[in-house]
């Protein structure tokens, strides 16, 4: 009852959550940087990060930690305003030593909880969820690097996500010493360091957020490239010869010595790796070779 009822115990509740969420927030962004350069690599911890039972734990977990986070903040709120009374009303001077992430951190609050719903219908609703409960989506579950490509390609989402994880650093700038504070970690000598610590390490983790969308947005990021760059070879890799003999080919006719036409002619001819003259790119049925 004292975590509930008592401001320090509700400041106390929302330092340990916010610690918690900062942490999952950094993996998710090392997990997001991946996608920078391999979308393989990116997928495959998608895959393995998908339905799995440990992960649906984790999120339940995730979710539970989140939805606290928000539930005391919404309460520390309200406390503070009716602890004020009729003076929120009166039109005062702000204090100067007031940071302005500090006066507004309902409304840096209501911003992050409407980005991430966007969030988690734009991902989790088309990955996690849809393997779950086996819905049917444009991508597979598992293709993280698909989504993000998806996503980013829209210059609407771009300019939400930016304001997005722009209201979180601002909120996580002022969370992240208040919380050291409130869990007595922060004393007269560390006060300030940890401002510091809290500014770097805050702007550090958005940035790299930052670079995720802004790479794809703009199309600069390598592991796009790579994908979207198909290497063109004149050779196929489905098969290694073809099965057909060209002389079976309905509009070819045979010379004495050998058929004259293009085995790659052939509709039911597997192209040969010698004899195909088409790029694996353009063909429909080639893939790209490595």
């Amino acid at each position: 009852m004292w975590l509930i009822n008592s401001s320090i115990g509700r400041k106390v509740v929302m330092s340990v959550t916010g610690i918690a969420l900062i942490l999952f927030l950094t993996f998710h962004m090392c997990m997001n940087v991946v996608a920078l350069f391999s979308g393989e690599a990116y997928n495959t911890i998608c895959a393995l990060l998908g339905a799995n039972w440990y992960a649906v734990v984790a999120t339940l977990g995730l979710a539970f930690l989140a939805v606290v986070h928000i539930v005391y903040a919404f309460l520390l709120t309200m406390q503070n305003r009716k602890a004020r009374g009729a003076q929120r009303y009166a039109v005062t001077e702000k204090p100067g030593k007031v940071e302005w992430a500090s006066q507004n951190m309902l409304v840096l609050g209501i911003i992050i909880l409407l980005g991430l719903i966007l969030h988690l219908f734009n991902f989790w609703y088309n990955m996690m969820f849809a393997e779950l409960f086996h819905i049917a989506t444009p991508l597979e579950p598992t293709d993280g690097f698909g989504l993000i490509k998806q996503t980013f390609s829209c210059p609407l989402y771009v300019v939400l996500y930016v304001i997005w994880i722009v209201a979180i650093w601002f909120h996580l700038s002022h969370g992240f010493w208040s919380a050291m504070q409130t869990l007595g970690i922060s004393g007269k000598v560390w006060f300030n360091r940890w401002k510091v610590i809290g500014l770097i390490y805050t702007t550090l983790l958005m940035l790299g957020f930052l670079a995720v969308v802004l790479a794809f947005a703009f199309g600069v990021a390598p592991s796009q490239k790579k994908a979207d760059c198909c290497k063109p070879k004149t050779e196929c890799v489905m098969s290694a010869a073809c099965k057909c003999d060209p002389c079976e080919c309905e509009d070819c006719k045979c010379a004495e010595a050998a058929c004259k036409c293009d085995p790659c002619e052939c509709e039911d001819c597997k192209c040969a790796e010698a004899a195909c003259k088409c790029d694996p790119c353009e063909c429909g049925e080639c893939k790209c070779a490595a």
